[in-house]
């Protein structure tokens, strides 16, 4: 396949950081087949041995834990004894016992989990709330990665950056330390979610909360969605529990607070949806795949309720026979909507194209690249998932796009391009 260079890559990449943890609350093995209720629990026992400590053994080992980890963690105590108070029932049998002593039960009931160990991919991008002190024709923006870990499972993780007024992409480091949110209000899969306000945005991790979410939140594709002058950041994703999937929608206006609810209907009960960035005559749109290989546009009356939509896009080229699908929410440009693709060929590998779409009726396809824009070069191709390069979304800025990608489900990196080059090449 024909190489197109017009691309910029940035000689810029996001790697996994091991050193990255949270904790987790740490749950006993499942009792024996044979268990009594009756008996005491892997649990109770856990506690009796932490109450039958002399205190001062009690105020040694929380004091040498949290030598250990402090540094690690922010609020460790106060994680204790949140912890603690999950863990009542095993707590009730004893009538009384001392902070420290609820404290250190605490402890031993969470353990610490390297969110981002084995992979650190598939980002989205979306201008950042805040763009005070940005240069002329810059733009700071909010960068969405998933994040894997032990046992393969996917939470939600963030960076900060500013592209230049000549296409110069910097990001920020990272802090080192890494939170979880805390659940403010739950009605059976809808959550609130909160951080602390005075936490970096890098600090923040979004990690599997239910059920349906239990072993991933993948692939959000965030969009500032604009209504009525006001803009709402939107991203669905992927909630994967090991066996099922289902598309869900998160919402925040500053990335502090967050909304998650599943979403309804028969197309949310498939993967790689993604929300326009505006209603289109007064009515949501969405870009879907519910069979497999083609691409569909949805419209809704109900931001949370999606059927099934009209056909507007099929495998067409060699280098996407296999399927195609969207990396990420249509670009509103004067000449159309741009969205970007992502097409599997031969030995499954991913490569990204590009659609145009009517600006007025998007179902009309008025653009389309014959080869792919980005593809796996050789010399980037191992990883986690050999031979992919994948994006969830990218962004405008000024009469560029800035494209974040993912290499072989492993890293991430940019590339960005100006429009009319792009535009001149998505000619029919």
């Amino acid at each position: 396949m024909k190489h197109i260079p017009f691309f910029n890559r940035q000689t810029l990449h996001l790697k996994p950081d091991p050193a990255r943890v949270v904790v987790r609350p740490f749950r006993p093995a499942i009792e024996p087949r044979d268990f009594n209720p009756i008996d005491k629990t892997r649990a109770n026992h856990i506690v009796d041995r932490v109450m039958a400590l002399a205190e001062g053994e009690v105020a040694a080992l929380l004091a040498a834990t949290l030598d250990n980890f402090e540094g690690r963690h922010r609020n460790l105590l106060v994680k204790f004894e949140q912890r603690a108070a999950e863990m009542e029932d095993a707590l009730a049998l004893h009538e009384r016992f001392s902070l420290a002593q609820r404290q250190l039960v605490g402890a031993y009931f969470l353990h610490e989990y390297s969110f981002e160990a084995a992979a650190l991919f598939n980002p989205s991008i979306v201008p950042h709330p805040d763009q005070s002190g940005i240069a002329e024709g810059g733009q700071r923006f909010v960068l969405s990665l998933r994040a894997v870990g032990e046992g393969h499972v996917s939470s939600l993780t963030f960076r900060v950056g500013v592209i230049a007024e000549d296409g110069t992409v910097t990001i920020e480091q990272p802090v080192r330390l890494a939170t979880t949110p805390t659940v403010t209000a739950r009605v059976g899969d809808q959550l609130d979610l909160a951080f602390e306000p005075a936490s970096d945005i890098t600090e923040r991790v979004i990690f599997p909360i239910t059920e349906a979410q239990s072993n991933g939140i993948e692939d959000a594709r965030f969009v500032a969605f604009e209504d009525c002058g006001k803009v709402t950041y939107y991203a669905t994703y992927t909630a994967y529990n090991g066996r099922n999937i289902r598309s869900e929608l998160i919402e925040t206006r500053d990335f502090v607070t967050f909304h998650m609810a599943p979403l309804r209907g028969a197309a949310a009960r498939n993967k790689g949806m993604a929300l326009f960035p505006r209603k289109i005559d007064g009515r949501y749109a969405m870009i879907s795949r519910h069979d497999n290989e083609s691409l569909q546009l949805i419209y809704s009356d109900d931001l949370y309720e999606w059927g099934l939509g009209q056909n507007v896009l099929q495998p067409k080229f060699p280098w996407e026979f296999v399927q195609i699908g969207n990396c990420g929410s249509p670009i509103e440009l004067d000449e159309g909507w741009l969205l970007f693709t992502h097409g599997v060929g031969p030995v499954r590998r991913y490569a990204i194209g590009a659609v145009l779409l009517d600006k007025e009726d998007p179902s009309r396809v008025i653009g389309r690249s014959r080869e792919p824009l980005i593809q796996p070069e050789k010399s980037e191709r191992e990883g986690y998932v050999p031979n992919v390069v994948y994006t969830c979304g990218a962004m405008r800025v000024g009469e560029r796009i800035v494209l974040p990608y993912a290499i072989s489900d492993t890293y991430s990196t940019f590339s960005t391009v100006r429009i009319h080059t792009l535009l001149d090449l998505l000619k029919f």
